[in-house]
């Protein structure tokens, strides 16, 4: 019988992450760190609308790009918050997630065999989304000692002929890095000078701690080269409602448009409908979520220091990423001897990039009680760990 399946496919690995909560299912009590989901209900007068939506019987396709409304509300947010003016009619769409705007801008822009650089340690679904539009992913691997920031010259080592755009993904997970935006200026000229396009993830924008995030589409010329993606899923606690939005030039996001209506229609109405509700009246709710991160945060960078373990600190996203290097482990043995003599499930670094090889992510995307018995099985587990040595 013929093989009925695609090489492409069959040659990419499947998550990382999902390997670990496989076996976290077959346990029990687990203390599980390692879901980038909020630990908030999505606040009430986003999921009332949602509610009050439904009961007025919008259960109806919406264009294909979005609601007007919506699409209005997330101009005026880009306005207000990175000085950037789209056009809500011609340059921007709402799409299932940031996760399928990732998808549908690598395909509308790779020809087979263009080069894509791709940062890690990073989300993970770029570099399969990059195999599947036929492209060729360069990765770029990010340093511990640069605070795990992209740098300009990182990008001119790897551009070649065939380079095509960089995918920028911060602020990063799993790292919790941010760049500035002198280090996006830096990156821009680049960017400008060689012709290139850059696709900037920047789902946890609204998750900044002590420091504003910038996005590189604000830097003088680089609008009409930047796919710029973000979300509800993070910054207003609604992973499960699968929305997020991607803003570009015409031409290109005419292009997307075009995968999105063939394969998704619209993105879901009712949920569209909560986000009007998020953009024009939720600023609150995330101010005080953030709070609450940047409360976990400090929390996790002072027991890493009682317990001596080396942690870059994060002032991104709801991520920590410890290095574990001293315990001559790799991340993966490190993470499963930590999940089955501990019951504390996190992520091995690699899950994110080879780059991530001797690193741990552990997501504060949860209460500070369930934090504080993490981080006692933690010592308890790094203790023991030395005395092996």
């Amino acid at each position: 019988m013929t093989i009925p399946l695609s090489n492409k496919i069959v040659n990419i690995k499947p998550s990382g992450i999902r390997k670990f909560f496989d076996l976290v299912s077959e346990m029990q009590d687990v203390i599980s760190l390692g879901v980038g989901e909020p630990d908030f209900d999505t606040p009430w007068h986003i999921r009332d609308e949602g509610i009050y939506a439904l009961e007025k019987g919008r259960t109806f396709y919406t264009s294909n790009s979005g609601l007007k409304e919506l699409k209005q509300e997330i101009c005026n947010y880009l306005k207000n918050s990175q000085n950037i003016s789209y056009d809500y009619n011609s340059e921007i769409m709402v799409t299932v997630g940031g996760s399928e705007a990732i998808d549908i801008a690598l395909r509308a822009m790779v020809n087979t065999g263009d080069e894509v650089l791709i940062p890690q340690p990073s989300y993970v679904s770029y570099y399969p989304c990059a195999i599947l539009a036929g492209a060729t992913p360069v990765i770029i691997d990010l340093k511990a000692e640069n605070n795990f920031k992209l740098t300009a010259q990182e990008i001119l080592e790897k551009i070649t002929n065939k380079t095509k755009f960089l995918i920028l993904p911060f602020p990063n997970n799993p790292t919790g890095s941010i760049m500035e935006k002198e280090d996006l200026e830096d990156i821009a000229k680049v960017i400008i000078e060689k012709d290139l396009y850059v696709i900037s993830d920047e789902i946890y924008s609204e998750l900044t701690y002590g420091k504003k995030h910038v996005s590189i589409a604000s830097i003088k010329g680089m609008k009409e080269r930047t796919v710029l993606i973000n979300g509800f899923s993070k910054a207003y606690a609604m992973t499960g409602w699968r929305l997020g939005y991607a803003c570009a030039p015409e031409p290109i996001l005419k292009q997307m448009l075009k995968i999105h209506q063939y394969a998704i229609m619209c993105a879901p109405t009712t949920s569209q409908y909560a986000a009007i509700e998020a953009l024009r009246h939720g600023e609150n709710d995330v101010e005080t979520m953030k709070t609450e991160y940047n409360h976990r945060r400090r929390f996790l960078m002072n027991a890493f220091k009682e317990m001596k373990l080396d942690c870059f600190e994060p002032f991104g996203a709801f991520y920590v990423f410890p290095c574990i290097k001293e315990f001559g482990l790799t991340s993966e043995e490190f993470a499963t001897r930590f999940l089955k003599e501990e019951k504390v499930a996190t992520v091995p670094g690699t899950a994110f990039g080879d780059s991530g090889e001797g690193f741990l992510r552990i997501s504060y995307a949860y209460s500070l009680e369930t934090l504080k018995e993490a981080m006692i099985r933690l010592n308890k587990f790094i203790t023991k760990l030395r005395n092996e040595k």
